[in-house]
């Protein structure tokens, strides 16, 4: 079943809360999926410097990252939330730092890289996943949630949403995909890392694929229409944007609200009612196979 929410802000005085909103929303939507939740923030742009959040089941294998610095030959700096860290370098050393925790600390995985995206996931209530990781003090400019009930894949938190399969990208869905595994293989002949048996991070991936090809991302959304089977809504976030796409039978419920201040998205209405000023939001129903995409 699974419930979505994302909040992009067009307001700059509303993203000291945006961490706060995410937080409310979410946990509003806690009954449609019990099993895992994360969510998915971006923050502010440091003039060159990016990021990596990692995760690992046991916290205190952070502590193995002093080697990090002289084999990427810059500084690197760890702040560790409960079982995530995120790992501040310059920007074009990422690759670089993704590539030592690969060999060097297989027991420690990238949930996201990029210059301002930050996701935090665990299997839990929402409600507990945020107090781990104090989800409401985060500050940002746009943001997504996920609350899952698994379906397909096993209940962990490499399953749990967003997916990110590319800088400063990511992806949560409601639904599921028939033709994931076909896609997974043709994927990887791409040169494009799947991790999990989550037909999500198929789709994020697909997107991620077609983004290096040269698409935008409302042409990646669009071929996806005829390359993904199955029934599905996607929210997507890239660094400055925030994009939502139903499937042609649009099955999966799903709400969008926008005021002067913000675009806010729901699997239900229930998810924005203490949203500020949503009284006076245009309230509508995403139509099917059709993109919506807002950017700063």
């Amino acid at each position: 079943m699974c419930g979505i929410v994302g909040l992009f802000l067009k307001d700059k005085a509303l993203e000291p809360r945006l961490g706060e909103m995410l937080t409310d929303m979410l946990i509003t939507m806690s009954d449609r999926g019990p099993d895992s939740a994360g969510i998915a923030v971006y923050g502010q742009d440091r003039d060159g410097l990016g990021k990596l959040t990692v995760q690992s089941s046991d916290p205190t294998g952070f502590d193995k990252l002093g080697g990090l610095s002289s084999a990427i030959g810059a500084e690197v700096s760890v702040r560790v939330v409960d079982t995530h860290a995120v790992l501040e370098m310059p920007e074009d050393k990422i690759t670089q730092a993704r590539a030592y925790l690969r060999e060097n600390h297989p027991d420690i995985r990238v949930m996201s890289a990029g210059e301002v995206i930050e996701i935090y996931k665990e299997v839990g209530l929402p409600g507990d996943v945020a107090k781990r990781f104090d989800i409401p003090q985060l500050h940002g400019s746009h943001g997504i949630g996920h609350t899952r009930m698994a379906t397909e894949s096993a209940v962990t938190t490499l399953g749990a949403h967003p997916f990110s399969t590319g800088s400063d990208q990511c992806l949560v869905h409601n639904g599921s995909l028939s033709n994931h595994n076909a896609l997974r293989r043709e994927l990887r002949h791409q040169g494009v890392t799947v991790e999990t048996e989550n037909d999500t991070e198929v789709a994020a991936a697909y997107l991620t694929w077609r983004l290096q090809e040269g698409d935008t991302l409302g042409q990646a959304l669009e071929a996806g229409l005829d390359d993904l089977d199955g029934f599905y809504t996607f929210v997507v976030g890239t660094k400055d944007g925030f994009g939502v796409l139903r499937d042609p039978i649009a099955c999966k419920p799903a709400v969008m609200a926008e005021t002067d201040q913000y675009v806010a998205f729901g699997s239900e209405y229930r998810a924005l009612v203490n949203l500020p000023g949503i009284e006076d939001a245009k309230v509508w129903e995403p139509e099917p196979a059709t993109v919506y995409f807002w950017r700063h």
